[in-house]
């Protein structure tokens, strides 16, 4: 098992309903764990996994590709050079309403939201709850130059999250204003955007206490909070680039998990059998 995690709830749960013996037998048959953290490792152990190794997470190496990296830059040009851009990125149901309602409220007609919603089949549900709050929209998909009276631009496509990161001024990470657990802020970070997060990030609880403790990353008790911050950030480029390049080095600090996977890995591979034609596992 590599990019391991457990969290504690996890593990309290597996414990309390009674999964402990199945758990333990289960994590003694594997021959190895690569786990995230040293917490992670420590939750495995407990449950009966014989042999781990803090690795470090796998999604640290993943650099941003250059063509989302030139699809971004393009992004911003069809904003305008000078309009300020605030990404709310991997929105999930029962947050965009919210959002939209506090965005229109307290943001000023130049801020243009950049609105992705972490689901596909709910782009056409945030269209409408777009109109339904009386803001001018347009959609990504429709690749044409974004007008200076749209306040917000739809991301319905897939794929393109670095793009959406590198154009923006600063993002609201979506999945974390609900009791959803987040998503992880590694992506903006890797590409110096400031992250503003919501108060509920249990899935991914070290990451983002790490990003915030390098000042890549605030949180906020609730999304009109979040927004004012995001706000302040904007409208201070020493804070969003002192944010930004905190974020950038949080990134590269983290990378290295590939390689020490590899390194777990490689004994493994050597001693193991070819298995027989019809051989189980």
């Amino acid at each position: 098992m590599v990019n391991a995690r457990l969290r504690a709830r996890s593990r309290a749960a597996t414990g309390s309903r009674g999964f402990g013996g199945l758990a333990r037998k289960a994590f003694a048959h594997l021959s190895a764990i690569g786990a995230q953290t040293e917490a992670d490792g420590q939750r495995m152990s407990a449950l009966g996994a014989r042999y781990v190794m803090v690795t470090g997470n796998i999604k640290f190496d993943i650099t941003p590709p250059p063509a989302m990296l030139a699809l971004g830059a393009d992004f911003r040009n069809r904003f305008g050079p000078q309009r300020r851009v605030l990404l709310a990125a991997s929105t999930r149901e029962g947050e965009e309403g919210p959002l939209l309602e506090a965005f229109g409220r307290l943001c000023p007609p130049d801020v243009l939201l950049v609105l992705v919603p972490r689901h596909p089949q709910r782009f056409d549900d945030v269209a409408k709850l777009v109109r339904r709050a009386g803001l001018s929209l347009q959609k990504r998909s429709k690749d044409v130059p974004v007008m200076a009276e749209t306040r917000v631009w739809l991301g319905d496509s897939m794929g393109e999250m670095y793009a959406y990161y590198a154009a923006a001024g600063v993002a609201v990470i979506g999945g974390s204003w609900e009791k959803l657990g987040g998503q992880n802020p590694i992506e903006a970070s890797a590409v110096g955007c400031p992250v503003i997060l919501g108060p509920h990030t249990f899935n991914f609880s070290v990451v983002c206490e790490q990003a915030i403790e390098v000042d890549a990353a605030l949180r906020a008790d609730n999304i009109e909070n979040g927004l004012q911050a995001a706000l302040e950030i904007l409208d201070n480029p020493a804070r969003r680039k002192a944010m930004g390049e905190a974020g950038s080095r949080f990134a590269q600090s983290h990378r290295g998990a590939t390689g020490r996977t590899m390194d777990l890995l490689t004994p493994l591979l050597k001693t193991a059998q070819p298995r027989k034609p019809g051989q189980r596992e």
